[in-house]
Protein backbone atom coordinates (compact mmCIF):
# COMPACT_ATOMS: atom_id res chain seq x y z
CA UNK A 1 0.00 0.00 0.00
CA UNK A 2 1.57 3.31 -1.17
CA UNK A 3 0.54 6.68 1.02
CA UNK A 4 -1.11 9.48 -0.40
CA UNK A 5 -0.81 13.49 0.12
CA UNK A 6 -4.50 14.65 1.83
CA UNK A 7 -3.36 17.56 3.75
CA UNK A 8 -0.04 19.20 5.29
CA UNK A 9 0.54 16.92 8.18
CA UNK A 10 0.16 13.81 6.71
CA UNK A 11 3.71 11.96 6.00
CA UNK A 12 4.09 10.23 2.39
CA UNK A 13 5.29 6.84 2.97
CA UNK A 14 7.65 5.42 -0.08
CA UNK A 15 6.79 1.75 -0.83
CA UNK A 16 10.48 0.53 -0.20
CA UNK A 17 9.91 2.08 3.56
CA UNK A 18 10.95 -0.31 6.39
CA UNK A 19 8.07 -2.69 7.23
CA UNK A 20 7.07 -2.90 11.45
CA UNK A 21 3.80 -4.77 11.01
CA UNK A 22 3.04 -7.42 8.67
CA UNK A 23 0.07 -9.40 8.80
CA UNK A 24 0.14 -12.75 6.56
CA UNK A 25 -2.87 -14.97 5.84
CA UNK A 26 -4.20 -14.85 9.39
CA UNK A 27 -7.59 -16.44 10.26
CA UNK A 28 -9.37 -16.51 13.51
CA UNK A 29 -12.26 -18.48 14.58
CA UNK A 30 -14.79 -18.32 17.34
CA UNK A 31 -16.96 -20.55 18.87
CA UNK A 32 -20.63 -19.04 18.73
CA UNK A 33 -21.47 -21.42 22.08
CA UNK A 34 -20.38 -21.46 25.17
CA UNK A 35 -20.07 -25.24 26.31
CA UNK A 36 -18.61 -25.96 22.81
CA UNK A 37 -16.14 -23.27 23.15
CA UNK A 38 -15.10 -24.36 26.74
CA UNK A 39 -14.81 -27.92 25.40
CA UNK A 40 -12.48 -27.15 21.93
CA UNK A 41 -10.47 -24.87 24.63
CA UNK A 42 -9.36 -27.77 26.28
CA UNK A 43 -8.78 -30.08 23.60
CA UNK A 44 -6.75 -27.41 21.69
CA UNK A 45 -4.45 -26.92 24.91
CA UNK A 46 -4.11 -30.13 25.56
CA UNK A 47 -2.25 -30.52 21.68
CA UNK A 48 -0.40 -27.17 21.80
CA UNK A 49 1.27 -28.54 25.23
CA UNK A 50 1.72 -32.11 23.71
CA UNK A 51 2.73 -30.08 20.70
CA UNK A 52 0.66 -31.85 17.84
CA UNK A 53 -1.23 -28.83 17.01
CA UNK A 54 -1.06 -27.74 13.43
CA UNK A 55 -3.26 -24.89 11.92
CA UNK A 56 -6.68 -24.87 12.51
CA UNK A 57 -7.96 -24.59 8.70
CA UNK A 58 -11.06 -26.45 9.34
CA UNK A 59 -14.34 -24.97 11.32
CA UNK A 60 -15.94 -27.14 13.85
CA UNK A 61 -19.18 -27.46 14.87
CA UNK A 62 -20.80 -23.63 15.96
CA UNK A 63 -17.82 -21.96 14.78
CA UNK A 64 -17.19 -19.17 12.37
CA UNK A 65 -14.32 -17.28 11.18
CA UNK A 66 -13.96 -13.99 12.87
CA UNK A 67 -11.24 -13.17 10.43
CA UNK A 68 -10.10 -15.18 7.13
CA UNK A 69 -7.04 -15.20 5.26
CA UNK A 70 -5.94 -11.44 5.90
CA UNK A 71 -2.86 -10.01 4.50
CA UNK A 72 -1.37 -6.50 4.86
CA UNK A 73 1.75 -4.88 5.86
CA UNK A 74 2.23 -1.26 8.02
CA UNK A 75 4.94 0.68 6.77
CA UNK A 76 7.48 3.02 9.30
CA UNK A 77 5.62 6.35 9.68
CA UNK A 78 2.40 5.67 8.44
CA UNK A 79 -0.57 5.96 9.85
CA UNK A 80 -3.69 3.66 8.94
CA UNK A 81 -7.38 3.08 9.50
CA UNK A 82 -9.07 0.04 10.23
CA UNK A 83 -12.50 0.49 9.26
CA UNK A 84 -15.91 -1.73 8.86
CA UNK A 85 -19.01 -2.57 10.74
CA UNK A 86 -19.19 -3.89 13.90
CA UNK A 87 -18.16 -7.09 14.31
CA UNK A 88 -15.98 -7.07 11.37
CA UNK A 89 -13.41 -8.38 13.04
CA UNK A 90 -10.81 -4.94 13.63
CA UNK A 91 -10.86 -5.59 17.32
CA UNK A 92 -9.92 -8.89 17.03
CA UNK A 93 -7.32 -7.77 14.78
CA UNK A 94 -5.87 -5.52 17.29
CA UNK A 95 -5.78 -7.92 20.16
CA UNK A 96 -4.01 -10.44 17.73
CA UNK A 97 -1.53 -7.82 16.98
CA UNK A 98 -0.85 -6.79 20.30
CA UNK A 99 -0.48 -10.67 21.65
CA UNK A 100 -3.38 -11.12 23.71
CA UNK A 101 -4.75 -14.09 21.28
CA UNK A 102 -3.32 -16.25 19.12
CA UNK A 103 -4.22 -16.45 15.35
CA UNK A 104 -5.31 -20.47 14.22
CA UNK A 105 -3.89 -19.58 11.11
CA UNK A 106 -1.13 -17.47 9.22
CA UNK A 107 1.50 -14.89 10.85
CA UNK A 108 1.95 -11.72 12.39
CA UNK A 109 5.44 -10.15 12.87
CA UNK A 110 6.31 -7.10 14.92
CA UNK A 111 9.40 -5.12 14.63
CA UNK A 112 10.35 -3.11 17.58
CA UNK A 113 8.35 -1.83 20.68
CA UNK A 114 4.31 -1.93 20.28
CA UNK A 115 2.49 0.17 22.27
CA UNK A 116 -1.81 -1.16 22.61
CA UNK A 117 -4.12 1.63 22.97
CA UNK A 118 -7.08 -0.95 23.03
CA UNK A 119 -8.49 -0.06 26.48
CA UNK A 120 -6.88 2.60 28.20
CA UNK A 121 -6.10 2.01 32.59
CA UNK A 122 -7.47 -1.67 31.74
CA UNK A 123 -4.40 -2.91 32.80
CA UNK A 124 -4.20 -1.08 35.72
CA UNK A 125 -4.32 -2.66 39.54
CA UNK A 126 -7.39 -0.86 41.46
CA UNK A 127 -5.63 -0.94 44.55
CA UNK A 128 -2.73 0.31 43.48
CA UNK A 129 -2.19 4.13 43.27
CA UNK A 130 -1.45 5.83 39.95
CA UNK A 131 2.37 6.04 41.06
CA UNK A 132 2.62 2.51 41.20
CA UNK A 133 0.65 1.64 38.49
CA UNK A 134 2.81 3.60 35.93
CA UNK A 135 5.99 2.10 37.77
CA UNK A 136 4.11 -1.17 36.87
CA UNK A 137 2.74 -0.46 33.47
CA UNK A 138 5.39 0.46 31.73
CA UNK A 139 7.57 -2.52 33.11
CA UNK A 140 4.86 -4.16 31.78
CA UNK A 141 5.46 -2.14 28.15
CA UNK A 142 9.21 -3.14 28.04
CA UNK A 143 11.22 0.00 30.09
CA UNK A 144 13.61 -0.41 32.68
CA UNK A 145 13.51 1.02 35.77
CA UNK A 146 16.21 4.36 34.73
CA UNK A 147 13.50 5.12 31.84
CA UNK A 148 10.53 4.98 34.15
CA UNK A 149 12.31 7.76 36.82
CA UNK A 150 13.13 9.56 33.80
CA UNK A 151 9.85 9.82 32.25
CA UNK A 152 7.72 9.99 35.62
CA UNK A 153 6.59 13.58 35.75
CA UNK A 154 6.38 14.21 32.30
CA UNK A 155 3.19 11.16 32.27
CA UNK A 156 1.57 13.11 35.79
CA UNK A 157 1.65 16.17 34.04
CA UNK A 158 0.32 14.81 30.33
CA UNK A 159 -2.93 12.74 32.27
CA UNK A 160 -3.37 15.65 34.34
CA UNK A 161 -4.03 13.83 37.42
CA UNK A 162 -2.12 16.23 40.03
CA UNK A 163 -2.38 14.90 44.00
CA UNK A 164 -4.47 12.03 43.07
CA UNK A 165 -1.12 10.47 41.66
CA UNK A 166 -0.64 9.28 45.16
CA UNK A 167 -4.46 7.96 45.49
CA UNK A 168 -5.31 4.23 44.76
CA UNK A 169 -6.49 4.46 41.42
CA UNK A 170 -10.23 3.03 42.41
CA UNK A 171 -11.05 6.06 43.53
CA UNK A 172 -10.26 7.38 40.06
CA UNK A 173 -12.92 8.91 37.67
CA UNK A 174 -13.29 6.24 34.33
CA UNK A 175 -11.79 9.43 32.30
CA UNK A 176 -8.99 10.10 34.94
CA UNK A 177 -7.93 6.49 34.86
CA UNK A 178 -8.02 6.81 31.08
CA UNK A 179 -6.14 9.66 30.31
CA UNK A 180 -3.44 7.87 32.53
CA UNK A 181 -3.59 5.18 30.40
CA UNK A 182 -3.24 7.29 27.11
CA UNK A 183 0.18 8.79 28.97
CA UNK A 184 1.57 5.31 29.68
CA UNK A 185 1.02 4.39 26.49
CA UNK A 186 2.61 7.30 24.41
CA UNK A 187 5.42 7.74 26.89
CA UNK A 188 6.82 3.87 25.70
CA UNK A 189 8.27 5.77 22.71
CA UNK A 190 6.44 3.04 20.57
CA UNK A 191 7.80 2.10 16.99
CA UNK A 192 3.93 0.81 16.84
CA UNK A 193 0.80 2.46 18.19
CA UNK A 194 -2.84 0.33 18.46
CA UNK A 195 -5.59 2.67 18.94
CA UNK A 196 -9.30 1.38 19.37
CA UNK A 197 -11.59 4.05 20.07
CA UNK A 198 -9.79 5.55 22.88
CA UNK A 199 -9.51 9.03 21.42
CA UNK A 200 -12.67 10.53 22.85
CA UNK A 201 -10.93 10.29 26.48
CA UNK A 202 -10.96 13.68 28.99
CA UNK A 203 -12.64 16.79 27.66
CA UNK A 204 -11.75 18.94 24.73
CA UNK A 205 -8.61 20.53 25.87
CA UNK A 206 -7.40 16.81 26.51
CA UNK A 207 -8.60 15.70 23.29
CA UNK A 208 -6.87 18.09 20.90
CA UNK A 209 -3.75 17.67 23.50
CA UNK A 210 -3.66 14.02 22.56
CA UNK A 211 -4.10 14.38 18.56
CA UNK A 212 -1.06 17.03 19.06
CA UNK A 213 0.95 14.48 20.26
CA UNK A 214 -0.17 11.43 17.68
CA UNK A 215 1.16 14.67 15.42
CA UNK A 216 4.59 14.73 17.25
CA UNK A 217 5.19 10.90 17.60
CA UNK A 218 4.12 10.44 13.44
CA UNK A 219 7.31 12.76 12.66
CA UNK A 220 9.60 11.17 14.86
CA UNK A 221 8.15 7.77 12.23
CA UNK A 222 6.29 6.02 15.00
CA UNK A 223 3.29 4.24 12.78
CA UNK A 224 -0.44 4.23 14.02
CA UNK A 225 -3.00 1.76 13.56
CA UNK A 226 -6.27 3.63 14.18
CA UNK A 227 -10.27 1.72 14.58
CA UNK A 228 -12.39 4.40 14.32
CA UNK A 229 -16.01 4.93 12.91
CA UNK A 230 -15.47 8.69 12.35
CA UNK A 231 -14.62 9.49 8.99
CA UNK A 232 -13.16 12.86 9.67
CA UNK A 233 -11.00 11.44 12.28
CA UNK A 234 -9.71 8.68 9.83
CA UNK A 235 -9.04 11.12 6.88
CA UNK A 236 -7.33 13.87 8.88
CA UNK A 237 -4.97 11.24 10.60
CA UNK A 238 -4.84 8.27 8.75
CA UNK A 239 -3.22 7.87 4.70
CA UNK A 240 -3.78 4.29 4.15
CA UNK A 241 -6.77 2.28 5.47
CA UNK A 242 -7.99 -1.37 5.49
CA UNK A 243 -11.69 -1.95 5.16
CA UNK A 244 -12.89 -5.02 6.66
CA UNK A 245 -16.12 -6.95 5.84
CA UNK A 246 -17.20 -10.53 7.63
CA UNK A 247 -13.39 -10.91 9.00
CA UNK A 248 -12.15 -10.22 5.05
CA UNK A 249 -10.18 -7.97 3.33
CA UNK A 250 -13.03 -5.88 1.15
CA UNK A 251 -10.65 -3.26 0.02
CA UNK A 252 -6.95 -1.61 0.55
CA UNK A 253 -5.40 1.69 -0.34
CA UNK A 254 -5.25 4.99 0.34
CA UNK A 255 -7.71 6.20 2.74
CA UNK A 256 -10.01 8.84 0.64
CA UNK A 257 -10.67 5.72 -1.86
CA UNK A 258 -11.47 3.22 1.29
CA UNK A 259 -13.28 5.77 3.18
CA UNK A 260 -15.63 6.50 -0.22
CA UNK A 261 -16.40 2.59 -0.48
CA UNK A 262 -17.14 1.83 3.24
CA UNK A 263 -19.46 4.69 3.00
CA UNK A 264 -20.92 3.88 -0.30
CA UNK A 265 -21.48 0.52 1.56
CA UNK A 266 -23.34 1.80 4.10
CA UNK A 267 -25.47 3.93 2.55
CA UNK A 268 -26.23 1.12 0.00
CA UNK A 269 -27.00 -1.49 3.43
CA UNK A 270 -30.17 -3.38 3.00
CA UNK A 271 -30.82 -1.29 6.61
CA UNK A 272 -31.12 2.03 5.25
CA UNK A 273 -32.18 0.84 1.54
CA UNK A 274 -36.12 1.24 1.05
CA UNK A 275 -37.18 3.66 3.85
CA UNK A 276 -40.00 5.00 2.80
CA UNK A 277 -39.49 8.72 3.60
CA UNK A 278 -43.33 8.79 5.44
CA UNK A 279 -44.42 7.49 8.56
CA UNK A 280 -48.39 6.87 9.39
CA UNK A 281 -49.02 6.27 12.77
CA UNK A 282 -52.30 4.38 13.89
CA UNK A 283 -51.79 5.13 17.74
CA UNK A 284 -54.39 4.87 20.90
CA UNK A 285 -55.71 8.28 22.07
CA UNK A 286 -53.36 10.51 23.90
CA UNK A 287 -54.11 11.59 27.19
CA UNK A 288 -53.61 15.18 26.16
CA UNK A 289 -56.14 14.27 23.17
CA UNK A 290 -53.35 16.13 20.56
CA UNK A 291 -51.66 13.47 18.47
CA UNK A 292 -49.23 12.99 16.41
CA UNK A 293 -50.57 10.56 12.89
CA UNK A 294 -47.84 11.06 10.15
CA UNK A 295 -44.68 12.34 9.59
CA UNK A 296 -42.67 12.90 6.26
CA UNK A 297 -39.87 14.34 4.15
CA UNK A 298 -41.33 16.59 1.44
CA UNK A 299 -39.94 18.60 -1.56
CA UNK A 300 -40.52 21.88 -2.78
CA UNK A 301 -43.60 20.60 -4.28
CA UNK A 302 -44.72 18.94 -1.31
CA UNK A 303 -44.34 15.44 -2.73
CA UNK A 304 -42.84 12.66 -0.53
CA UNK A 305 -38.80 12.17 -0.54
CA UNK A 306 -37.28 8.30 -0.07
CA UNK A 307 -34.22 10.36 1.37
CA UNK A 308 -33.07 14.59 1.79
CA UNK A 309 -29.89 15.34 0.00
CA UNK A 310 -27.08 17.67 1.61
CA UNK A 311 -27.40 20.86 0.09
CA UNK A 312 -30.94 20.69 -1.51
CA UNK A 313 -33.81 22.33 0.07
CA UNK A 314 -36.92 19.66 1.96
CA UNK A 315 -39.39 20.07 4.42
CA UNK A 316 -40.43 17.54 7.57
CA UNK A 317 -44.13 17.39 7.78
CA UNK A 318 -45.85 16.63 11.13
CA UNK A 319 -49.78 15.93 10.65
CA UNK A 320 -52.16 14.80 13.00
CA UNK A 321 -55.57 15.43 15.22
CA UNK A 322 -56.76 17.10 18.30
CA UNK A 323 -59.65 16.92 20.36
CA UNK A 324 -59.43 20.81 21.80
CA UNK A 325 -58.19 24.43 20.80
CA UNK A 326 -54.46 25.20 21.67
CA UNK A 327 -53.34 28.70 21.55
CA UNK A 328 -49.45 28.00 22.25
CA UNK A 329 -47.95 24.74 20.55
CA UNK A 330 -44.02 24.59 20.28
CA UNK A 331 -42.76 21.62 17.34
CA UNK A 332 -39.23 20.18 18.99
CA UNK A 333 -36.98 17.74 17.05
CA UNK A 334 -33.91 16.48 17.96
CA UNK A 335 -32.04 14.40 14.95
CA UNK A 336 -29.50 11.71 16.40
CA UNK A 337 -26.45 10.40 14.17
CA UNK A 338 -27.34 6.14 13.94
CA UNK A 339 -23.39 6.17 12.83
CA UNK A 340 -22.21 7.68 16.44
CA UNK A 341 -24.22 5.83 18.56
CA UNK A 342 -27.54 8.10 18.71
CA UNK A 343 -25.40 11.10 18.97
CA UNK A 344 -27.51 14.36 18.55
CA UNK A 345 -27.06 16.75 15.59
CA UNK A 346 -29.51 19.23 15.59
CA UNK A 347 -32.11 20.07 18.21
CA UNK A 348 -34.48 22.48 16.76
CA UNK A 349 -37.79 24.03 18.36
CA UNK A 350 -40.18 26.07 16.64
CA UNK A 351 -41.17 28.37 19.93
CA UNK A 352 -37.16 29.34 20.41
CA UNK A 353 -37.19 30.29 16.42
CA UNK A 354 -40.04 32.33 17.66
CA UNK A 355 -42.94 30.71 15.95
CA UNK A 356 -45.33 29.05 18.42
CA UNK A 357 -48.61 27.01 16.90
CA UNK A 358 -52.08 27.64 17.71
CA UNK A 359 -53.60 24.46 16.88
CA UNK A 360 -57.63 24.28 16.68
CA UNK A 361 -60.01 21.11 16.91
CA UNK A 362 -59.45 18.98 14.12
CA UNK A 363 -57.11 18.24 11.77
CA UNK A 364 -53.80 20.14 11.81
CA UNK A 365 -50.42 20.25 9.80
CA UNK A 366 -47.23 21.66 10.91
CA UNK A 367 -43.82 22.12 9.01
CA UNK A 368 -40.24 22.85 8.91
CA UNK A 369 -38.79 24.22 5.95
CA UNK A 370 -34.87 23.58 5.33
CA UNK A 371 -33.96 26.17 2.56
CA UNK A 372 -31.11 23.34 2.27
CA UNK A 373 -30.11 20.32 4.18
CA UNK A 374 -27.17 20.63 6.00
CA UNK A 375 -26.30 17.14 7.26
CA UNK A 376 -24.22 14.87 5.89
CA UNK A 377 -24.91 11.60 4.09
CA UNK A 378 -25.56 8.60 6.71
CA UNK A 379 -28.60 7.62 9.01
CA UNK A 380 -30.44 9.28 11.07
CA UNK A 381 -33.29 9.63 13.69
CA UNK A 382 -35.82 12.40 14.09
CA UNK A 383 -37.47 12.60 17.71
CA UNK A 384 -40.47 14.78 17.58
CA UNK A 385 -42.28 16.39 20.49
CA UNK A 386 -45.88 18.73 20.62
CA UNK A 387 -45.31 20.88 23.86
CA UNK A 388 -47.76 23.31 25.53
CA UNK A 389 -45.57 26.12 25.83
CA UNK A 390 -48.31 27.67 28.67
CA UNK A 391 -48.32 26.21 32.08
CA UNK A 392 -45.98 24.09 33.03
CA UNK A 393 -44.61 23.57 28.90
CA UNK A 394 -46.39 19.98 29.45
CA UNK A 395 -45.22 17.42 26.49
CA UNK A 396 -48.54 16.44 25.00
CA UNK A 397 -47.41 13.78 22.48
CA UNK A 398 -43.93 12.27 21.43
CA UNK A 399 -42.60 9.82 18.54
CA UNK A 400 -39.37 8.63 19.78
CA UNK A 401 -37.57 7.66 16.61
CA UNK A 402 -38.72 8.13 12.80
CA UNK A 403 -35.41 6.96 10.72
CA UNK A 404 -34.49 8.06 7.51
CA UNK A 405 -31.46 8.60 5.32
CA UNK A 406 -29.89 12.12 4.14
CA UNK A 407 -27.41 11.06 0.45
CA UNK A 408 -24.91 13.67 -1.27
CA UNK A 409 -24.37 14.18 -4.52
CA UNK A 410 -20.94 14.76 -4.19
CA UNK A 411 -17.89 13.45 -2.00
CA UNK A 412 -18.92 14.89 1.37
CA UNK A 413 -16.79 11.84 4.06
CA UNK A 414 -14.04 14.75 4.84
CA UNK A 415 -17.38 17.02 5.83
CA UNK A 416 -19.20 17.42 9.33
CA UNK A 417 -21.83 18.87 7.60
CA UNK A 418 -22.89 20.85 4.29
CA UNK A 419 -21.92 24.41 3.67
CA UNK A 420 -23.83 26.63 1.22
CA UNK A 421 -21.44 28.37 -1.13
CA UNK A 422 -20.31 29.73 -4.19
CA UNK A 423 -17.09 31.02 -5.96
CA UNK A 424 -16.20 33.86 -8.28
CA UNK A 425 -12.81 35.59 -9.19
CA UNK A 426 -12.04 38.58 -11.38
CA UNK A 427 -8.57 37.69 -13.29
CA UNK A 428 -8.63 41.73 -15.10
CA UNK A 429 -6.89 42.56 -11.28
CA UNK A 430 -3.88 40.85 -12.59
CA UNK A 431 -1.15 42.46 -15.09
CA UNK A 432 0.03 39.27 -16.17
CA UNK A 433 3.12 40.94 -18.54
Amino acid sequence: MMSVTQNESVIIQPRESEVLLSIDQVSKKFCRDLKSSLLYGIFDITKEITGVRNEETQLRKKEFWALNNLSFKLHKGEALALVGRNGSGKSTLLRIIAGLIKPDVGSVEVKGRLAPLIALGAGFNPILTGRENIYANLSILGLSQQEIDERFQDVVDFSEIGDAIDSPVQSYSSGMAARLGFACAIHTEPDILLIDEVLAVGDVNFRVKCYRRLAELRKRGVSFILVSHNSASVLSICDTAVYLKKGELCKSGDAETVMNQYEEDLSSSSSTTNLPGEVFLDREDTISGLQIKYIGLKNCEGKTLTHLTSGEPASIEVMGESNQNWRSISLNLIIKDLSMEGGKVLVLDSVKDGKAFQIIKGKYSLKLDLPFCGIKPGRYAIKVALKNTEGYHDVLDIVESFIFQVKAKGNMNQCLYYQPRSWSGNIDCFDWD
